[in-house]
């Protein structure tokens, strides 16, 4: 997940001055603390952002497996199988992010063909349908 652009040029900006303190935009949009925590936040970002693209390539290696056949639910299912234990809607998330689709089934298709010069049938009632 990508962080709003000023929290992102904020964190550009500390790190180019070395002191959060001479950072001009911080005053004006964010408070100081917020910046902080975000720098903190940083080594947790990468490491999450390392297990996504682990987890991201299990998901391929099952769906692959699968023949493209696989959407979030079986490939969730398959995944403790595997000794990954995650969240459905992270499943969900890295395989939209991927670009990972499931099949689909079909449609069916309807097997009445409509008659276009048949003359509707009789209203027996005599309902009048005009407002």
């Amino acid at each position: 997940m990508t962080q709003p652009a000023p929290v992102t040029r904020i964190g550009q900006r500390a790190q180019q001055l070395r002191q959060i303190r001479e950072c001009p935009v911080l005053t004006r949009r964010v408070a100081r603390s917020s910046c902080y925590a975000w720098l903190a936040a940083a080594k947790t970002r990468a490491a999450r952002t390392a297990a996504d693209e682990t987890l991201a390539h299990a998901i391929t290696v099952i769906h692959v497996a699968s023949r493209g056949i696989h959407g979030v639910p079986l490939v969730h299912a398959e995944l403790p199988r595997l000794g990954r234990v995650v969240n459905r809607k992270r499943v969900a998330r890295l395989m939209h992010d991927h670009g990972i689709q499931g099949a689909h089934r079909r449609r069916l298709q309807s097997l009445t063909q409509l008659d276009k010069k048949a003359r509707p049938a009789p209203d027996l009632i005599g309902r009048d349908f005009h407002a």
